[in-house]
């Protein structure tokens, strides 16, 4: 089986690849083992060097890198260097922080001594998505390389090269055969790996199918686990808030990286005393976005990440429309060539509908008018996802007593949700478990080792 660059913006084949026999994984799988076990024993500061370097070398490379981002899932250009520029903060970070971070934890016993010790546990294996293929490999890579584990790394089939060229970087940085190996499989063999008795632990971003099979292969087999899998954000304006920074927030929210995000906003919550002011300055906006060469700087919307994902979403617009749904802007192809969907506003959404609770991956958002905050908070709640959301007004300490309302496991305050290497990431319900980032992300594939001194 070959493993293939499409690129969305023709959705013309542009290179193709082998994937990796079994003998081959086994032997990578066997080198990682082997690496953990010299890297396990190494300094703080040797792992810091090493994630110095990596994030330098992204950084002198960042418009190749940006390119290969670009051509191989679509995102525009400008996104594509500010996710090189955020995956080197991260690997930075970690090399600064990790130290302290994985420090001894002295404990107060009522005699003797104690403390507890952050040991590394081994090889894990990561299942990456193709949205975001530098950031959220490093995501995974970074806090758990500097912890002292090996990373064996099963990246979305479409971004080969993306996922070989990260691989070349450790390389190059120094790092051992085997402290991060790339392996070129499809992702029906993945979950067959985890019973691998050298496989300590496994790390899935993606979706909730993708989610439950891997939790169930690493429950089966004893196993952590870290999940991080989808969204449906709800975006809250309450009547103080100042709308014109809202519909900006929106914009942003909805449309980056082409509105194929996790933490995207995807259903838009307005209370009814300026709804309808929200969803007209907010439509206007939306029609005014310039889609198409995603390497062209003045696009604004490129193609979805495939020809697949289009025709989902075009799916998912018709079954809202029949389920009552109004197509207020947008709804259809953007263009005969390519991947490229119209920005699109649904409304006259019903709650009731089997429909209302899908995730909807794309420039597509659904809009809902209700008549208070606390209708605004229980619809924000009806969803089975529990990934982010945001809630915009003026008054900050109301804003906080709706956040503890939100089931979700991030809340931003006049601001999207959105990432940075020194805030946790991870969400609840059907969003998945665990936490990525800050120093909550570098405990969690780590032995707390209680050490006791009579």
């Amino acid at each position: 089986m070959s493993i293939q660059t499409t690129n969305p913006a023709t959705n013309k084949v542009v290179k193709s690849f082998d994937e990796m026999t079994d003998q081959q994984v086994q032997q990578a799988i066997a080198v990682a083992d082997k690496t953990f076990n010299e890297w396990k024993n190494t300094s703080f500061e040797q792992r810091a060097s090493l994630l110095h370097k990596v994030a330098k070398l992204m950084r002198d490379r960042k418009s190749e890198l940006s390119k290969l981002i670009t051509l191989e899932m679509g995102k525009i250009i400008s996104q594509s260097e500010g996710e090189i520029d955020l995956s080197a903060n991260i690997l930075d970070y970690y090399a600064d922080n990790g130290a302290k971070f994985l420090a001894d934890t002295k404990l107060n016993p009522e005699s003797g001594e104690a403390f507890i010790r952050n040991s590394p546990i081994g090889v894990l294996f990561g299942v990456m998505p193709w949205n975001f293929p530098f950031y959220q490999v490093i995501r995974f890579a970074a806090p758990n390389i500097m912890a002292g584990n090996t990373i064996l790394l099963k990246h979305a089939s479409m971004v080969p090269q993306c996922a070989i060229a990260m691989e070349k970087i450790f390389i190059e940085a120094g790092a051992a055969e085997g402290l991060y190996t790339n392996l070129m499989i499809s992702g029906k063999r993945s979950s067959a790996l985890i019973s691998d008795i050298r496989i300590k632990g496994v790390s899935l971003t993606g979706s909730e199918a993708a989610g439950a099979s891997v939790a169930e292969a690493a429950g089966r087999n004893l196993k952590k686990s870290v999940l991080e899998l989808g969204g449906s954000d709800a975006f809250i304006v309450l009547e103080d808030a100042d709308i014109d920074k809202a519909v900006d927030m929106a914009i942003q929210g909805r449309m980056n990286n082409n509105g194929e995000s996790c933490i995207a906003s995807k259903r838009f919550i307005a209370v009814a005393a300026i709804a309808d002011e929200f969803l007209e300055k907010f439509t206007k906006k939306v029609a005014a976005l310039k889609v198409g060469d995603p390497m062209d700087p003045e696009t604004q919307v490129g193609p979805l990440s495939s020809e697949e994902a289009l025709l989902n979403i075009l799916d998912q617009v018709k079954r809202f429309e029949k389920a009552g749904a109004k197509v207020l802007i947008g709804g259809k192809r953007a263009s005969d060539i390519g991947a490229y969907m119209q920005p699109t506003i649904l409304t006259n959404l019903r709650r009731g509908e089997p429909v209302f609770h899908e995730e909807l991956f794309g420039p597509v958002a659904s809009f809902y008018k209700v008549k208070d905050e606390q209708e605004a908070i229980d619809l924000a709640n009806d969803s089975p996802f529990g990934l982010g959301g945001s809630i915009y007004t003026k008054d900050i300490k109301r804003a906080i007593k709706i956040a503890d309302q939100i089931d979700a496991g991030m809340v931003f305050i006049n601001q999207p949700t959105w990432t940075s290497p020194d805030l946790p990431f991870g969400g609840t319900k059907a969003s998945g478990y665990g936490r990525e980032l800050s120093e909550l992300g570098i405990t969690e594939f780590v032995n707390k080792k209680l050490i006791r001194v009579t």
